[in-house]
Formats: C-alpha cells, structure tokens, sequence
C-alpha cells in the first residue's frame, strides 16, 4: 500500500507541475512571445510590414504573419480584440478619434515613412502654370481634406483660416482662393481617376501607389506633419512588452531604412529619423 501511495503522489506532483508549466508557455501574455500578428491595409503599408519590418523580426526568431484589410475599422477592432499583435495603417489623428469613439485602449509604437499626398495633373506641368478656373479633385473626407488645404496653401493656390479642424474641416475653410480652382469632392479612392477627367487632383499617397502613379512625378508633394505620418499601433497593455520593444527598435534598425531608401522611394521620414541623418 506504502508504494502504491508514493507512486501516486509521484504522478499527482508531475502532474501539477506539468500544468502550471504548461499554463506559463501556453499564455498570449508569456514574456518570451515567438509569433507577431501584424494587421495592415492593402498597399504599401502592407507591402512595408512584408518587405522592411517582417524580414528583421525574423532575424530576430520571431514567426510573423501579416493579414490583409480593405477598410479602415477592422484592422483596429482586430487588435483590440486580440487577433491582431499589432496594425499599421493609421495616422495619430484617425487613431486618437477612432479609440475614443469605440471605446478601444490602443497606443502607437513609433512613426514610420509614410506615402505623401500629391498634386498630380496630366494638364500642368508645374504649380506656376496652373491657370484660373481649373478643375482639381480633392477628398471629400475632413481628414485628407485638411491635409489637402494644407498643401494647397504651401503651393500658394489658397490661404485657409486659422485653426482648421481636422476632423472637421470642408471647403468652407478657404479665406482665398487664389486661382478661381473648382473643387471636386469625391472620396479619396477614386482621387487617381480624376487626373484624367479634371486639370489637377489631389491624391493621397497610399491611392497613388495602387493606382500605380510614381510619387514623384507629382507637381507637388505633401511635407506632412507627423500626425498625418504612419504609425505602428499596439494595445496600450502590451506597450512594456519585449515584443513591441523589438518592433521599435527594428523600425529604427538602420537596415530599415535602407529597405525605405530602396523600395519606398518618394516616402516622407518623420522627424526621429531626419534627426538620425543630421
């Protein structure tokens, strides 16, 4: 009976032992994550995870997949609810609204090159031969046509009002329009067709690209501020993990960069990587 008893508590030991083990390396949470599910739109910042983050963060052991999006809401509500380890398709602004109005607890990692908006005509050759009453495309949603009025004041077309919205922001903001342009409002997907049915349009860099436009064959390129750059995005709790750590200092690897300069030409740096080739 004695070594009956012993061999079962023997067994009973292993076994508790063997589940917490296992409860510890079976976690999402663990500390030593080897898989990093990346979420991205279709395009170019699909094609930067594949071709610039997902090779060095192989090199540095981890599995990573990337799953495709055609919107601009799954990717956000996939990785807050935890399919998703970490998206990149958003700016700081349409980040910080869009937790807010879902309620969601999300939290860039770090900017990254992002496709600028562009003035693009098969009509004028540059800004200065831009005549009065011309027809130019812009985007009809407050985000990409804030960005929009911004670039147009820069090339001297308008003068917009102070403190412009966002989030909000229409045609109603233009003070001065310098040249008599008749804005089209469309969305911003359908921006590349109007270089041919218009004088000029106004094409984020992103639709450019899929529409297979070179960047800089542009009469004008935006110089966005950051807030309109890219960014990676995490779940705010997972900010002190090895796993985002590894995701930054990758994304600031000299060996991306390079990757940018080769496959991302006409891509515009935030400041932080400026500032590393000053």
């Amino acid at each position: 009976m004695k070594k009956i008893f012993a061999v079962l508590i023997t067994l009973l030991t292993v076994t508790v032992l063997s589940a917490c083990g296992g409860d510890e390396s079976g976690s999402a949470d663990a500390s030593d994550k080897d898989t990093i599910r990346f979420g991205a739109t279709s395009g170019p910042y699909s094609d930067m995870v594949n071709k610039a983050i997902k090779p060095l963060l192989e090199e540095k052991g981890y599995e990573v997949t990337n799953k495709e999006f055609t919107d601009y809401v799954q990717p956000n509500k996939a990785l807050a609810n935890g399919d998703l380890d970490a998206n990149l398709f958003q700016h700081k602004i349409f980040l910080e609204s869009f937790a807010k109005e879902h309620g969601l607890d999300l939290s860039e990692v770090i900017i990254v090159p992002t496709a600028p908006m562009g003035i693009y005509s098969n009509t004028f050759e540059d800004i200065e031969s831009i005549e009065k009453g011309s027809t130019m495309g812009v985007p009809n949603d407050p985000t990409n046509l804030a960005r929009a009025l911004i670039v147009l004041e820069e090339e001297g077309l308008v003068t917009i009002k102070d403190d412009v919205d966002p989030l909000r922001a229409s045609l109603k903001d233009i003070k001065e329009n310098k040249k008599d342009i008749e804005f089209v409002e469309v969305e911003a997907g359908q921006l590349p067709r109007l270089v041919d049915s218009e004088d000029l349009s106004m094409v984020p860099g992103n639709y450019a690209l899929a529409a297979g436009m070179d960047l800089l064959n542009a009469l004008a390129l935006e110089d966005m501020p950051d807030d309109y750059r890219n960014r990676v995005a995490v779940k705010t709790e997972d900010l002190d993990k090895q796993f985002v750590k590894d995701i930054k200092e990758v994304v600031e690897s000299e060996e991306f960069e390079k990757i940018i300069d080769e496959e991302f030409e006409g891509f515009g740096k935030p400041q932080w990587m400026k500032k590393k080739e000053e």
